[in-house]
């Protein structure tokens, strides 16, 4: 990537989505492919009198530790990463993939009790750190969207390249009407699902946490969620691609599950704890700088004119009671004729397009 857009990105998440200041621990966790990116940003966290240090992920050593790892050695609880989180201010997450498909192989068990070990990690980090994930663009996730490295790059570039000051005031509109909001209902195809939300809080995702920002999410009542769902996306988890999910809800429980591919997979997350079979989230895109599918969550979500529910855990943010190792995006297209978003019986997104 060109050097001038590898500094414009570092200072987005640097200045905007972190706000790294003097003094601030700063954690800037990557992988090989990411390095121009990561020492862009570790050089401006020193500019600004901050404390930055790197962890770079070797590639291959997460399919040899799913692979060769015994029980016991799942089941450890990394204490000195606890620690280091603990005395953390800020955590830029760099993400390179080499293979995305890399643990497509691994057992979806020993995937789920792992996560279920990192979970007081993930919960400390998501709510007690200033933190935001970038996808560095990479011939892997390039191959996974269907384009040349050179439009992949130019696919992410445009994605983030918004005035994100007014960007967020946008979404902090749209947020605020579901804000007013009790109850919400989605139709499209295959689809006709209904949740309260009376006592959830939106949230503007304008980039602070996820880059690229584009979203505005809450949390439904956990027993509210009824009706039936597709979701037209695949979804890339633990290197699984699994497609065509169809989900049912009765009384906020998913009461039935199935897929055309990876439904092992599905059940085998849906069945991680007593949270993982409800939903801790719903999102909305509205990132229309994002325009097709690419089998990445992180920009997939953010589509204008999608929405998604993520099985598992809520955000403290939203105001959401449920709690799970588990948090996993499933999105939805509503850009088809005939898709709509209510808000209390009140039309505000058609086709897409929202009518505010």
């Amino acid at each position: 990537m060109q050097d001038n857009r590898l500094q414009k990105i570092a200072k987005v998440l640097v200045d905007y989505s972190t706000r790294v200041k003097k003094g601030d621990r700063v954690i800037i966790s990557t992988q090989i492919g990411a390095s121009p990116l990561a020492l862009a940003v570790y050089k401006m966290c020193l500019e600004k009198d901050a404390y930055p240090v790197i962890r770079c992920a070797v590639p291959g050593a997460n399919y040899i530790f799913f692979k060769h790892a015994k029980e016991h050695q799942l089941k450890r609880f990394p204490k000195v990463a606890m620690y280091e989180i603990k005395n953390t201010d800020v955590v830029i997450h760099l993400f390179a993939s080499f293979n995305t498909r890399e643990l497509a192989s691994i057992d979806p068990r020993r995937l789920s009790l792992r996560a279920k070990v990192l979970n007081p990690i993930s919960r400390w980090r998501g709510d007690k750190t200033r933190w935001v994930l970038f996808d560095y663009p990479t011939r892997a996730f390039a191959q996974e969207a269907g384009m040349s490295i050179w439009e992949y790059e130019d696919f992410v570039f445009k994605a983030i390249d918004h005035d994100w000051k007014k960007f967020s005031k946008n979404i902090h509109e749209l947020a605020s009407a579901v804000n007013k909001a009790k109850h919400v209902r989605i139709v499209g195809k295959q689809t006709d699902v209904e949740m309260t939300i009376k006592n959830g809080h939106c949230v503007a995702g304008d980039g602070k946490y996820n880059m690229p920002g584009g979203e505005f999410f809450t949390a439904p009542d956990k027993f509210s969620v009824k009706g039936k769902i597709m979701f037209d996306f695949p979804s890339v988890r633990y290197g699984t691609v699994v497609r065509g999910i169809k989900l049912e809800f009765r009384d906020g429980k998913v009461v039935k599950a199935t897929a055309n591919s990876g439904q092992d997979l599905l059940r085998e997350m849906i069945a991680m704890d007593s949270g993982s079979c409800y939903v801790g989230e719903l999102g909305i895109g509205c990132n229309y700088n994002i325009t097709r599918q690419t089998n990445n969550t992180l920009f997939d979500e953010k589509i204008g004119g999608t929405i998604h529910l993520a099985l598992g855990n809520a955000y403290l943010e939203c105001n959401g009671k449920n709690k799970s190792a588990l948090h996993w995006d499933l999105i939805k297209d509503l850009r088809n004729k005939g898709s709509a978003i209510y808000l209390d019986g009140k039309l505000f997104q058609k086709n897409g397009k929202f009518l505010i």
